[in-house]
């Protein structure tokens, strides 16, 4: 398996990469340290994470600010701000653009006007809530899927739902393959093509979870990750506000909840 995906853009991008959503600011240099040495070479970050010294969704704030609360939405215009994000991609500072937790209704609206297709749609996407439907979309339209909490986000304060780590198909396949469920579960991401971007602060799971190459979860175990009821973890009941343009959770997600 390869260690990276080839974009539209013909840029690639590393099938693992380190998230840094919630990792304290204090924490994240040592955590994106510890990762560069064990050979990430991609670093998910966002103004958004308030981490960035030491934009993210179909969400519109107020210039100058990174907080995603009420005071700071506008109402979103997405054919605005994509056409100020191929703008960067035509002057060479970017050599891929993309959007994050788009919809599949979202998505198809914005290949209808865009002039440079999104090359990535970042969303959560792990073993219990696997995609499907936006996968088959994406991978019609040559946009790469790139999975954020792919591990379920264990311990945030905004996931809700059952454990992805704890998922007794997850354990038995990680049982049989001698591997963490961590393991399997971001090997199951990369096998249905995806990238994946598992956060950790602690050095030695950065190790493990960049350690699913050289082996592969065989046809018949993948199968039955097809069991696996689904649901939405993070729902982001935080985006919903009449300022935003959603005043409700079916209004944000267009209805796939």
């Amino acid at each position: 398996m390869a260690e990276s995906f080839v974009l539209s853009t013909g840029s690639r991008i590393p099938s693992v990469g380190l998230g840094v959503w919630q990792i304290q600011p204090d924490a994240a240099n040592d955590a994106i340290y510890a990762a560069v040495k064990a050979g990430y070479r991609h670093i998910d970050c966002a103004a958004a994470y308030n981490n960035e010294e030491e934009i993210h969704g179909p969400i519109r704030i107020k210039k100058g600010t990174s907080t995603m609360t009420p005071e700071n939405f506008l109402p979103t215009d997405i054919p605005a701000t994509w056409a100020a994000m191929e703008k960067l991609y035509d002057s060479g500072k970017a050599r891929a653009i993309g959007v994050s937790n788009f919809s599949c209704k979202k998505l198809h609206d914005l290949l209808a006007v865009a002039r440079v297709p999104p090359a990535v749609n970042q969303v959560e996407c792990h073993p219990v809530w696997q995609q499907d439907k936006l996968r088959k979309l994406c991978q019609s339209n040559g946009v790469h899927l790139s999975a954020f909490s792919p591990l379920g986000s264990p311990g945030s304060p905004w996931i809700n739902g059952p454990s992805v780590l704890k998922n007794p198909i997850v354990v038995s396949v990680a049982d049989k393959l001698q591997k963490t469920p961590a393991q399997v579960a971001l090997r199951w991401g990369i096998q249905m093509g995806h990238s994946v971007l598992p956060k950790s602060a602690n050095e030695s799971r950065i190790k493990e979870n960049i350690d699913i190459f050289g082996w592969s979860i065989p046809e018949d175990l993948m199968a039955k990750f097809s069991e696996i009821k689904q649901v939405r973890l993070l729902t982001a009941e935080f985006v919903v506000h009449p300022q935003a343009g959603y005043n409700t959770l079916e209004d944000f997600w267009d209805g796939e909840i």
